[in-house]
């Protein structure tokens, strides 16, 4: 039972139809965003059982634009701790940590991609392909195992490191692009287009999935909204996806106020941050990225657009950090915390050491494993 009524573009407002498959507006190319019947899901997610029932990805199944529900792709993911950090807490704000590396693959991205496989089954797609820096890749190739849909990953000509071999590991081909992430993301979708092989990505159906991160903090705060949300942001859609999934929450009585977001970005590939510090409209792509948190060094975001609006109807902020403070958050967070992640992780933590007039409750979002792309 899909409860979507429409998708509409965030840059210009077109309304298209929700059983459309689309990746992007039709009318200005802009990013899309995926409006509910709220009056019906409200009439699922009141009940007591569905308060009652145990934090995971697919409990929120309403809030999801699928169709036919029995032909979900599943690795069980989501319901990943949110754990309180005596190290990071202080007399003036208390901080929690929701630790993503408990995912099937090692990261958030899970979450997206059930979301967007079970819509390509949905949807009778043989094969897909899709753009990435590492963690989206692989997300992709588990997934489309499990389906036993075929899919190509196209990849920086120069990307290394584990990630590869996770995403060799689970059977997908591999194309190499030379240049950077958006390179690598135009040619996916040239070749989608030229081939008709379903596209996948940083798209409206992942957002909807990654939505996740955000009812699970709800539901694992017993429905008392934190007063910030501290998150990494690469493509910017991990961001907006949280906030959006605040605002579901609200519209369906569940909560009755919205926290403040906190984009943080890497200082070597920052088009967001500066964007926001700099009260643009648009985001201006960074010409040479280069930062050890490679998982978000998207020099060119596709949800940038996105993000920046959840800053700013949030009344957030955004901030940046240097590779020798993500890498010095690491090692913090293994040793007092007892939690491992990839720089990317330990993003949002470093930027919150740089914020020190916030206070009251904080959650920070770690993205990723620190297996995924140790140092």
């Amino acid at each position: 039972m899909v409860l979507a009524k429409a998708f509409v573009c965030v840059k210009c407002g077109k309304n298209h139809k929700p059983k459309e498959s689309l990746i992007k507006c039709k009318k200005c190319s802009g990013p899309l965003d995926i409006i509910y019947d709220y009056k019906k899901i409200e009439e699922v997610i009141l009940k007591e059982s569905f308060v009652r029932e145990m934090p995971w990805h697919w409990k929120y199944w309403m809030f999801y634009p699928l169709i036919d529900l029995s032909k979900k792709v599943t690795l069980i993911e989501g319901g990943t701790p949110l754990i309180k950090s005596k190290y990071f807490s202080n007399k003036d704000r208390e901080v929690w940590l929701k630790y993503e590396g408990l995912n099937p693959t090692g990261s958030f991205k899970d979450r997206g991609t059930t979301v967007e496989i079970s819509k390509a089954v949905e949807l009778g797609m043989k094969q897909v392909c899709c753009a990435s820096t590492g963690n989206m890749g692989a997300s992709v190739a588990a997934y489309c195992a499990k389906a036993g849909i075929k899919c190509a990953i196209f990849l920086p000509k120069d990307f290394a490191g584990p990630k590869i071999k996770q995403i060799r590991a689970y059977g997908a081909d591999i194309i190499r692009v030379k240049g950077r992430y958006s390179q690598a993301a135009k040619e996916c979708e040239r070749y989608s287009e030229k081939t008709g092989i379903y596209l996948m990505g940083d798209y409206p159906y992942r957002e909807e999935g990654e939505k996740s991160v955000g009812f699970e903090v709800a539901d694992q705060m017993n429905w008392r909204v934190p007063d910030y949300i501290v998150c990494p942001m690469g493509n910017g859609t991990l961001i907006y996806a949280i906030w959006d999934a605040f605002i579901d929450l609200k519209k369906v009585g569940m909560i009755d106020k919205l926290p403040k977001m906190i984009g943080i970005q890497a200082s070597g590939c920052s088009p967001i941050y500066n964007a926001f510090k700099k009260r643009k409209k648009m985001i201006e792509p960074v010409k040479k990225p280069r930062t050890i948190a490679t998982a978000m060094e998207c020099e060119d975001p596709l949800d940038g657009l996105k993000a920046l609006n959840a800053l700013r109807k949030s009344k957030g902020m955004a901030e940046k950090v240097t590779d020798q403070e993500m890498r010095k958050i690491i090692k913090l967070l293994a040793s007092r915390e007892g939690l491992y992640v990839e720089p990317a992780g330990a993003a949002s933590t470093a930027g919150l050491l740089k914020l020190k007039k916030l206070k009251g409750k904080i959650v920070c979002i770690l993205t990723g494993h620190g297996l995924k792309d140790p140092l």
